[in-house]
């Protein structure tokens, strides 16, 4: 499948962000399950869908390797694209940097520093911010509002977030976002939810500011890949 027909067939495109980014509007997306459930992969195909468009892509990796977070993304790659050219493969590449952190060390701080430095040495200026691992239990509305006012000051236009959600805490927002995210769900355009119901795997659409879809409307991934499938 060619490059065009890639990005204009991937699922992803309901909701909306991409063009929000390219009117330079700022938008945070989330994506919520419980540990294991797939989350990472979810972000990964949205990240390869804006590095396929031409952007460029930070992915944070809290509490994961270099190694293993590269290997997501070849594997997700391999499986959403049959062939794919060595010069093709390598721009696509290209437009991607991982950073990784420790738990008990990442910060804002810390990550400011090191943003900054990639973007004032003209090393790696993102498009995109990829966000895996935030503790938001550990982290109210106030540490949020200030990530979101960084990345706006960096000028980076989309950011995306995996948190935990937790089976024996059943606190929802009005939109059912659960907890821990449930009292600051108004800071994300975009809200999905992992959601598995017998032998089928569910992405919920529970918040879309932008989308092509109403809010609550269900895509399906393929238990096996964790691809989002087509409709």
């Amino acid at each position: 499948m060619a490059k065009e027909d890639l990005i204009s067939a991937n699922p992803l495109r309901v909701l909306g962000l991409d063009n929000k980014a390219e009117e330079g509007t700022q938008s945070l997306g989330l994506v919520m399950a419980r540990a294991g459930l797939g989350k990472t992969a979810i972000l990964v195909q949205i990240a390869l869908d804006s590095m396929l468009r031409g952007n460029r892509v930070l992915h944070v990796a809290i509490g994961e390797t270099i190694d293993k977070t590269r290997e997501r993304y070849d594997d997700i790659l391999s499986k959403m694209v049959d062939e794919l050219s060595d010069e093709e493969a390598t721009d696509i590449s290209r437009r991607r940097m991982i950073m990784t952190f420790k738990e008990q060390v990442f910060s804002r701080g810390m990550l400011e520093e090191r943003l900054k430095d990639l973007i004032e040495q003209d090393v790696f200026k993102p498009d995109c911010l990829v966000i895996d691992g935030y503790d938001f239990d550990g982290n109210g509305r106030k540490h949020m509002e200030e990530l979101k006012e960084l990345m706006a000051e960096l000028g980076i236009a989309v950011i995306w977030f995996s948190a935990v959600s937790h089976r024996e805490d059943p606190r929802t927002s009005a939109d059912g976002v659960p907890a821990p995210c449930h009292t600051i769900d108004d800071l994300f355009e975009v809200v999905l939810l992992i959601n598995p119901q017998d032998n089928v795997m569910k992405l919920d659409i529970l918040r879309c500011a932008y989308c092509e879809v109403e809010p609550g409307t269900t895509l399906l991934l393929d238990p096996s890949t964790m691809l989002i499938k087509k409709s």
